[in-house]
Formats: structure tokens, sequence, C-alpha cells
């Protein structure tokens, strides 16, 4: 797959899950909106409910007191009156029941019975006005109880008015009715928001939190008190009321991290393609070349005149046993380092000298440097130079470290190599790999221990490896106990840095 349409899929795949993201949290944000605007309305409906009862309690309070006022008043004309619902044969009964003396009975009753009529219905008229005299006080009475609610009610003190355990239980039944049963705290607060009382537990977090709403709105305004009141679960009742669209938002980032990962796992598999083709071509260059010095060599023996020149003999058969290394040199190298990936390697660590081995290793190299004008210097100073490490495999590591000097030279400059060993403290060895080639920029430093990684050589084409070297380098370090570091500037050399346990 080509990389362009790689990264075509990946943008139209992120855009589809951005977007149906982008709509889920939309949806939650409307959705939590929502619901608190119902929450504010069911405590606002709520608390306007109580502020009505409270109003009802504060008008049958000063009806109840003129009430009081107006029975001990009419007490004596309310005893005296008779009865209107009384027929006239029962009021006749009663005068006639009467113990009061200054009443004259008839020695027959039954001639009471023969009285006019007449003096009857003026009885029942007197009666009547009796009680239309009544109705028309107490109207007046009515309207007295409104203009003295209206003028002096707001003298008395809002403890009295709106106590905190009425408000309470009309605050609960009001809330409760309307489907609300969260726990709240609240308070009552005068014009100059002065706190007249509040329950133990009111404490808002900020005033966004708070419903407030006046009490007795027809007071003056410089005698009207408001009640606050806050819910300490808001927000966890807001969320358990959209909570069910977590899972689809967990899922959307979950499907949102997969793609993510097979989208790097695309590019990561398109670079160990190019990586591989790139290895292969390279392996191609690296077998050609020995393979085709020893097809020649082999030819070579098969002239008479070669087989009878021993100089010539020996010249080809060096030639074939040179190639020959060089050629086995380049696969254990490959196969090393995929054995050490699977982890099925063997390594005989032993008690060895570092700066003998390093010594020896420098002299064979330093044809190899000499052949291009260049000197290897060797500075080894270390004390204690004994390590615990694979003979073999520790020769590898300096070897291919110095055949990178080589390899990575300036033209115009022949190569200066320099090889250090120090003990930084007591427990370690530092061994210094240092150069004057093309050196490296800042972004190849990062990546020069992976595999198959090649640094950039510009329009060079002598430069010749499988990207392996210093993959294998870093790994046989790390498996001595130890690290390695690079520091490197373009055009002023490289500079490696081993450092290793001692052997106790």
């Amino acid at each position: 797959m080509k990389r362009s349409t790689i990264w075509i899929l990946t943008v139209v795949m992120a855009i589809a899950l951005l977007g149906l993201l982008a709509m889920q949290l939309m949806y939650l944000e409307k959705m939590v909106a929502m619901r608190n605007s119902q929450f504010s309305e069911i405590v606002m409906r709520s608390m306007y409910s109580v502020s009505t009862m409270l109003e009802q309690n504060e008008t049958k309070y000063f009806l109840d007191q003129d009430l009081v006022e107006a029975e001990q008043m009419y007490s004596g004309i309310n005893q005296n009156s008779f009865n209107f619902n009384d027929r006239p044969e029962a009021v006749i009964d009663t005068a006639l029941k009467t113990e009061d003396p200054s009443i004259v009975r008839p020695a027959n009753h039954n001639k009471l019975k023969d009285l006019n009529v007449k003096d009857i219905n003026d009885s029942y008229q007197q009666k009547q006005e009796d009680i239309k005299q009544l109705y028309l006080h107490q109207k007046s009475l009515l309207n007295e109880v409104i203009l003295t609610i209206l003028n002096h009610s707001s003298d008395r003190p809002i403890q009295e008015r709106a106590d905190s355990a009425t408000v309470a239980n009309y605050l609960r039944s009001e809330l409760e009715f309307n489907g609300l049963t969260l726990p709240f705290e609240f308070a009552i607060v005068n014009r100059t928001n002065g706190m007249v009382y509040k329950t133990e537990g009111y404490s808002p977090m900020s005033q966004q939190d708070v419903y407030s709403l006046v009490l007795f709105p027809n007071d003056p305004k410089s005698k009207q008190n408001t009640l606050n009141v806050t819910f300490p679960n808001k927000s966890d009742y807001i969320f358990s009321s959209v909570k069910f669209l977590v899972p689809s938002l967990a899922f959307t980032f979950l499907l949102l991290g997969v793609f993510l990962y097979t989208i790097s796992l695309a590019f990561k598999q398109k670079k160990l393609s190019e990586i591989k083709n790139d290895f292969i071509n390279n392996m191609t260059h690296e077998f050609k070349t020995p393979i085709s010095s020893i097809s020649i060599a082999a030819q070579m023996l098969n002239d008479d005149s070669v087989r009878k020149s021993p100089e010539m003999l020996k010249h080809v058969s060096g030639v074939i046993n040179d190639e020959t290394k060089r050629l086995r040199f380049q696969v254990e190298k490959v196969l090393q380092l995929s054995l050490f990936d699977r982890k099925n390697a063997t390594m005989r660590l032993e008690e060895e000298d570092a700066n003998a081995n390093i010594y020896s290793v420098i002299n064979t190299f330093k044809l190899k440097v000499e052949k291009y004008g260049g000197h290897i210097n060797a500075n080894l100073d270390a004390e204690d130079p004994i390590i615990n490490v694979d003979r073999m495999h520790f020769t590898n590591v300096i070897f291919n470290l110095l055949d990178n000097a080589v390899k990575y030279r300036r033209e115009d400059v022949p190569p200066e190599l320099t090889v250090t060993t120090v003990n930084p403290d007591e427990d370690h060895i530092q061994i210094t790999v240092q150069d004057n080639g093309i050196g490296m920029k800042r972004e190849d430093l990062k990546k020069i221990f992976e595999k198959f990684y090649r640094v950039s050589t510009g329009n060079r084409h002598d430069v010749k490896g499988f990207g392996l070297g210093l993959a294998y380098v870093q790994k046989m370090i790390e498996l001595f106990g130890g690290s390695i570091r690079a520091e490197s500037e373009v055009n002023h050399g490289s500079k490696f840095i081993i450092t290793l346990p001692l052997y106790k």
C-alpha cells in the first residue's frame, strides 16, 4: 500500500471518528443543560409554593386574631338573638317555656296560638335585620384584617412568619410532590445579605449553586427577606441522569485509540517494508562482491599458468580465504542478531582484560586505517581493566565501532581514530571510540541503534552494510550489563562512549 493511500485513509477515519466524538459530546452537553433546566424549574416551582403557603399562614394568623376579638365583642348579641331556623311554633314554645317572671302566661295556652301572625312576622324581620348588620360588620372586620396585613405584617419578625421547621417541612413536601427527593440545605437572608438563620450544612460552593426566591414579596423592599436553597448532591443527580452516555463515549475513545494504534502499525509496517527492501539490496551488494571475487579466483585456478606459479597460486588462495571470511562475517552478523532477538544465543562470559583485547583489535585494524592515510591512537589508561564479557562478541563490538569510523570518514581529511579507557569510578570502566568523520545529525542520533537504520550519506555510494552493526553493538553491551551512548556533530566526527561494570 502506498504511503499516500495510508494518509488518505487516516484523514478520512480521523474526521469520521472526531465527528462522532464531537456529536456525542455535544449531545451530552445538551442533556446536562436540559437536566439542569428541569432541576431548576422543579426547585423554583416548589419554592414558589412554599412562599404561597407562608403567605396563607400569615393571613390566617391575622384572621384568627380579629375573629377572636369579634367573638368577644358580639358574644352578648349572639346569646340573645333568635335562631333564624326555628319555626314559628318553636318560637312560641320557647317563649312559653321561659322562666322570665315579667312575661304573663295566659290561663289557656291554646289561646296563644291565636296570636296575631303579624307579631311573628315582625320578629322574623327583626331577626333578618340583626343578621344583616352582623354580616356588614364581619365584612368591615375582614377589610380591616386585610389592611392590617398590608400595613403591619412586615413588622413581625421573619423568624415568626417563616420559622425554620415550617420552611423545611414545606420544602421537603413540595420537592417530593414534584419528584425530587434530594437532601437540601437552606437559609434566610435579609436585604443586605445578612444571614437571618441557616441550616447546619448550608455552605454553597458558588452562587450558581444557590436557588433564591423573595419571601412575602408585598413587604416593603427594605424589609424583604430571601429564601436560598442549595443541593449538595446536585452534580451526582445530574450525572446519574446522563450516565448512560458514558459507555458510548468510552467505546468511542477505545475505537479512536485502536484506530491510532492501527495507523501507527500500518506506518511501521510500511517502514519495515522499506527497510526490508533496503536490507535485501544491501545484502545483495555485500554478498555480491565476495562471491564475485571467489568466482574469479576459482576461474583463475583453472588456468594452468596460475597453478604453475606458486606466487600467483598463493595470491589467489589468499583472495579466496579473505573473501570467504568476509562473507562468513556478514552472514554471522545477521544470524547472531537474529538469535539474540529470539534470546536463543548462548554467551561464554569470562574474565577478560579490556585493555589487552582492545589493543589486539587496534593492531589488526591499524593497516586498514593507514591504507587511507590515517592513524589510530590508543590511550588505554584504565588502571582496573578486568571485565566479565564474551571475548568474541566484545572483540566484534570494538571492531564494529572502528569499522564505522573508517566507513564514514571524510574524503578530504585522513581518518584519525582515538580509543581510550578510563575508570570513572571504582566499579566501572569507560571505553571511548572517537573519530573525525562526517558526523551525524541530532535526529540520526536517536535512531542509530535501531535495526536496519542507516544514516544518510548524501551522494556517497561506497558505504555498504545492513544497518545491523550498531544494533548488534548495543545488544551486546546491554547483555554485558553496560550502556552505550553517542555524541556527534556534522563534519566534526562522532564519539561512542561505552560503560561496563568491572569484574568483581
